[in-house]
């Protein structure tokens, strides 16, 4: 029998992310993209910080195109803080993400400096991505 995936930052009462995406599963925007192969939380920090390693090696030319967005709350209590007294505090946004969704979209570059940036970037996720291309891209 198949044991349950068992991740170490699981936490109780955030919600489950089961399934694969459906929606935002296909290259849309651009030529390039980075796809997801987990389930996990991407916080804004981490959308951000990947945005940036992109957009540097790109030497700001192309096009980047962000399709998750973190609207999600996290809350936590501050440490030493008796139990009771309600839920937490927002202390940053998410977005959950399922297998199969596209993050970022890159065109306007070539194959070879699109695979460098979004390896870059894909970097500073904490799930495990691979890049995909657009069914129709012809080299040139």
């Amino acid at each position: 029998m198949l044991q349950p995936k068992r991740t170490k930052f699981r936490k109780m009462q955030k919600g489950r992310i089961r399934g694969l995406a459906y929606r935002g599963s296909t290259v849309a925007y651009g030529s390039f993209a980075i796809k997801t192969m987990d389930e996990g939380f991407i916080t804004s920090r981490q959308i951000e910080a990947a945005r940036i390693a992109i957009t540097r090696f790109m030497k700001r030319e192309g096009q980047v195109w962000i399709r998750i967005f973190p609207d999600k709350p996290m809350t936590s209590k501050p440490a030493e803080v008796r139990m009771g007294k309600g839920k937490g505090a927002p202390s940053h946004w998410v977005a959950p993400v399922r297998p199969g969704r596209i993050m970022f979209e890159v065109d306007g570059v070539t194959l070879e400096t699109a695979q460098e940036a979004l390896r870059l970037g894909a970097q500073k996720l904490p799930v495990r991505c691979k890049l995909v291309t657009r069914p129709d891209y012809v080299a040139q």
